[in-house]
């Protein structure tokens, strides 16, 4: 089996020549590496259908750049900058994989992608949400596939994000709300995006459940 998933950009200028770069962090190859699944790095959107074409699935991590509002018909509220547009290539690849009816996992910002790229919009900051090495409760909303798989309606996870889930985009359900009624995940069919970051809690039966579960 053969998992695609979005290299993300980072701009560090002190590091030159190397300061433009992607990268996909650890935590993934080591949750698939036990998982006994290919990590397929895909650094570039141009050639979507051909990635979504040999590769079984689509991981979209989370990225420090955050989506520009016009993606989602707003302006950017006051202090906020977008330097970096990772989402129009997160939106060609997402599509790619959709069209071919392959699971999509989204995780922080990718949830956002997802969202965002199906017509859902989003909250450009919401407080208190990115919070280092502490954690937080969360509610699974029942006959989703985070309650079934999880058997019980809280787990506790960890949270380092600024935007979230505003409007869910049409025929998503939401799956997951924190005690402030922030958004924690949504899903549809094949394609769950969650706002935590499973990988990093070394939650490999998220990753298995949800690919027994859609892999064909």
């Amino acid at each position: 089996m053969i998992f695609a998933i979005r290299g993300r950009f980072e701009n560090i200028p002190s590091q030159g020549p190397f300061d433009h770069r992607y990268y996909i962090t650890t935590y993934f190859a080591r949750i698939f590496d036990e998982l006994n699944i290919l990590l397929f790095p895909v650094m570039s959107s141009d050639h979507a259908t051909e990635f979504a074409g040999v590769c079984d699935g689509l991981i979209v991590p989370g990225s420090f750049n955050d989506i520009h509002p016009s993606y989602y018909g707003r302006q950017p509220e006051p202090g906020l900058s977008y330097d970096i547009d990772e989402f129009s290539g997160d939106r060609r690849l997402i599509m790619a994989f959709a069209e071919k009816e392959k699971p999509i996992i989204g995780i922080c910002g990718g949830l956002q992608s997802i969202n965002v790229a199906f017509g859902g919009t989003l909250h450009q900051r919401v407080k208190d949400h990115f919070i280092d090495d502490g954690r937080h409760d969360i509610i699974l909303k029942e006959n989703s596939f985070l309650r079934g798989l999880y058997g019980r309606e809280t787990i506790s996870v960890n949270s380092f994000h600024n935007q979230a889930v505003d409007t869910p985009a049409p025929g998503f359900s939401v799956s997951a709300v924190s005690a402030d009624g922030v958004i924690e995940a949504i899903e549809k069919d094949n394609i769950i995006g969650v706002q935590w970051h499973p990988q990093v809690l070394g939650d490999v039966n998220f990753f298995r459940s949800f690919l027994e579960k859609h892999i064909r």
